[in-house]
């Protein structure tokens, strides 16, 4: 049986979004409650899960399109059985590399964990700069200044009371 997933109510006074990212593909195994898609708004940044288990079905609702609420996402074939041969695959490897690593645990930590001081000052500096002076990013400007390294505190908010909008992250 085929069950429809739609764009949920977003809150109050919001009756459209973005599809932003799809987390699976037509054929792929859905698990209940599992994240299928990332809907964007100018104030929320909701996913929406599954509501049945079974298989990924047709895609109504492209990346980038503009959905309203209720509006048809996709199908779910509920029950029906996916591409669950990447599950089956992992179980087998996942005990081969655990021994691989053993050897190279103190090399690897040692090479990623200077890798991962040096990225984390760069989404922590736009973090500890809105504390002060933009502590109002909704979800979606927080999430292009994240994702283009930007500090909020040299961005000019043309919103009301001088907050950051996705009008003024995008020239950058």
């Amino acid at each position: 049986m085929s069950v429809e997933l739609k764009v949920p109510v977003l809150g109050e006074s919001v009756s459209e979004a973005t599809v932003a990212k799809w987390f699976k593909k037509p054929g792929e195994a859905v698990a209940v409650d599992e994240p299928l898609v990332e809907l964007e708004t100018d104030k929320v940044t909701v996913e929406v899960n599954a509501p049945v288990a079974g298989a990924m079905g047709e895609i109504v609702a492209a990346e980038g399109s503009d959905v309203e609420v209720g509006a048809l996402l996709a199908h779910i074939e509920e029950g029906a059985a996916g591409t669950t041969s990447s599950s089956d695959a992992a179980p087998e490897p996942s005990p081969e590399p655990s021994p691989e690593p053993a050897p190279e645990p103190a090399p690897a930590p040692a090479a990623k964990a200077e890798p991962a001081k040096a990225e984390k000052p760069a989404p922590q500096a736009p973090a500890s700069a809105p504390a002060g002076s933009h502590v109002h990013l909704s979800p979606a400007v927080r999430k292009l200044i994240t994702e283009n390294n930007l500090d909020p505190a040299s961005i000019k908010g043309t919103g009301p009371g001088g907050r950051i909008t996705k009008g003024d992250v995008t020239p950058y």
